[in-house]
């Protein structure tokens, strides 16, 4: 199945670039300043430190220990994993069960990483929706999709309620609905959740502003909102290579229909791409120093044991 979503996501990436050619590509490619790279470790910064607290919140919330520092660097490093390597998830699963070893509780450790990230894209999604339905755009002609998706996602929450019924489905179920009340649905962690989900949010989208007008986009963020809301949709789908997919293909068509031409979407999903991997780029400082650390303490001599013993008298 993971190796479907990363053909499915190259082939998507092949589609685009076949359909539009690979001079928007170099065109985005060449936009991205230093002046740009600069901003995009500024915001993948705050974004960073926006998950990592979030994470906290959830993870104390279901019993284990963290701290804010540890958190940022284990969520850099996960971003910078998920940006590098094929699945786009990968990182997340490192640090789900590095967390989780060494709070002695792998199941709790993986659980509040999901719920950290569930908490995130559903955030995404209903502010998404809201705003498409809202702001006056081009692109609500597109929304038609939307709402097949969103029936579809009623129709499996409608299935998974009827097999949670199940006793035995239900038994296991049990760790998952208690660690989502704790983490996510008391008055000590839902609101900071929603703050912290909604801070992480407007860096990503703050990032994608930032890609339009290096590329040269003239238009207003309010104008550029509804357009850019597509491919931060579309980048929560599971089908991509490292973050590459779906998001260039909505990019290009919401930017098509809005009449800013389908190759200038794409030159800047190509810029937000390369800028939303320099910020990741602190991660891999942190996992080059913590591999470092790791190696010095396994190759560093034990201290030697010094043992005494009494000495006995001699005999005359």
């Amino acid at each position: 199945m993971r190796a479907v979503k990363l053909l499915a996501g190259a082939a998507v990436v092949v589609a685009v670039v076949l359909r539009l050619g690979t001079g928007a590509v170099l065109d985005g490619v060449r936009a991205v300043s230093p002046g740009a790279l600069v901003v995009a470790l500024v915001i993948g910064a705050v974004t960073t430190a926006a998950s990592a607290a979030r994470w906290c919140l959830v993870a104390r919330g279901t019993g284990l220990s963290i701290g804010f520092g540890s958190a940022v660097g284990d969520c850099y490093r996960a971003q910078f994993l998920n940006s590098v390597l094929p699945a786009g998830v990968l990182g997340d699963v490192h640090r789900a069960v590095d967390h989780g070893r060494r709070n002695g509780d792998l199941g709790r450790g993986v659980r509040a990483v999901v719920l950290e990230r569930v908490a995130g894209q559903v955030v995404v999604v209903v502010v998404g929706v809201v705003v498409l339905l809202a702001v006056p755009s081009p692109v609500r002609g597109l929304l038609g999709g939307l709402g097949q998706v969103g029936l579809a996602a009623g129709a499996a929450g409608v299935v998974v309620l009827g097999l949670a019924a199940v006793p035995a489905i239900r038994r296991r179920l049990t760790p998952m609905a208690a660690a989502t009340r704790d983490g996510l649905l008391t008055t000590r962690t839902g609101p900071g959740v929603l703050a912290l989900s909604l801070v992480a949010m407007a860096g990503h989208l703050a990032l994608l502003v930032v890609a339009a007008a290096v590329v040269g986009v003239r238009a207003t963020p309010i104008d550029l909102l509804p357009l850019l809301i597509l491919p931060l949709l579309a980048m929560g789908l599971p089908l991509n290579v490292g973050g590459w997919g779906p998001r260039e293909a909505t990019t290009a068509v919401s930017f098509g229909v809005a009449g800013l031409g389908a190759q200038t979407g794409l030159a800047t999903a190509v810029a937000f791409g390369i800028l939303a991997l320099v910020s990741t780029l602190p991660g891999l400082g942190v996992l080059v120093l913590r591999r470092t650390v790791q190696r010095h303490a396994a190759a560093s001599p034990k201290s030697p044991r010094f043992t005494f013993r009494a000495r006995r008298p001699s005999v005359a």
